[in-house]
């Protein structure tokens, strides 16, 4: 019975070194494996048109950036909408990108001015990286959390690339210049009192000089246009009234020019998660067409859209 015992206890113990050598085994592979594996990615919906925006107008008045829009939803999975060739609306939309769960904010930006979009940044736990479509994950610094808004409202301060916007808790607004490879320069402080601003929109030129300009949106639902001056010291000439009632939407942004006519448009959301297109006019003083609706209900399922 004793000898019986012991050779129980040596099969036993065998057993259990093989099973923990195979365990530890299985456990490095499926860490290489999950290592190496991507944890996120992003892939263009949509390519600059050929001959850019130009080309899809009688006259250009700008060279207005061509994008798809995008939405992340609670699952962090990206999905792009490009503007259809009648300049009326998007496309079905198209899986483009998983792994954002996590993102705080999400821009696109383009680095070489071709007239579109060549990746994104995005603030993911503090931190800020940039992704070229297609390309992998690029840490650009840390840090990123003590900002409420992160985003890129095309090109800012003179240069080529597009730049990067960025509010702190206090309301003060700064601006880091786009070297062009994902990278960004020193911070600049360009404003205070932001906070007074729930939304920010931007992507090129709403006035028909030339330069790229914002739209913010206060507390009491009133939109403001703030005109760029291609000063990076002093990105906005003072701001002018648009008019009000834009509380009702939860969501504006810009991707550029969707109707393909060469100037900037804006895209608004509401709260029952239709979409709406704001037509820009390239005139500073009233610079949106009436708006279109170009998506039913549906839309709020995008805890980000950029």
């Amino acid at each position: 019975m004793a000898n019986s015992s012991g050779l129980n206890r040596t099969g036993i113990l065998s057993r259990v070194t093989v099973a923990a050598i195979t365990a530890a085994l299985v456990g490095t592979t499926t860490a290489a494996v999950a290592a190496d594996a991507p944890q996120r990615t992003a892939s263009a919906a949509v390519q600059q048109p050929s001959g850019n925006a130009s080309a899809f107008a009688a006259e250009s008045v700008s060279d207005a950036q061509v994008n798809a829009l995008y939405g992340v939803d609670s699952q962090g999975d990206m999905y792009g909408y490009a503007p259809n060739s009648e300049g009326t609306g998007l496309e079905a939309r198209i899986y483009t990108g998983y792994g954002w769960s996590n993102a705080k904010f999400i821009t696109q930006v383009d680095q070489n001015h071709d007239g579109s979009a060549d990746g994104i940044w995005d603030v993911t736990a503090g931190r800020l990286s940039y992704m070229p479509y297609g390309g992998d994950s690029v840490s650009i610094g840390t840090g990123w959390s003590i900002y409420n808004k992160v985003l890129s409202t095309g090109q800012l301060g003179g240069g080529t690339a597009d730049d990067l916007l960025a509010r702190d808790s206090y309301g003060t607004l700064w601006l880091y210049l786009g070297y062009g490879n994902g990278k960004v320069a020193s911070r600049i402080k360009v404003g205070a009192g932001w906070q007074i601003y729930n939304q920010i929109a931007g992507k090129g030129d709403l006035s028909g000089d030339g330069k790229d300009d914002i739209v913010a949106r206060d507390g009491a639902g009133v939109l403001w246009l703030y005109k760029g001056t291609g000063n990076y010291n002093a990105p906005f000439a003072t701001r002018t009234k648009i008019g009000g009632g834009w509380q009702i939407y939860n969501t504006l942004v810009s991707t550029g020019d969707l109707d393909l006519d060469g100037i900037a448009d804006l895209v608004a959301r509401d709260s029952a998660g239709a979409l709406w297109l704001y037509k820009g006019t390239a005139n500073s003083t009233a610079p949106y067409k009436p708006r279109v609706k170009i998506g039913t209900a549906g839309w709020n399922t995008y805890r980000i859209m950029f």
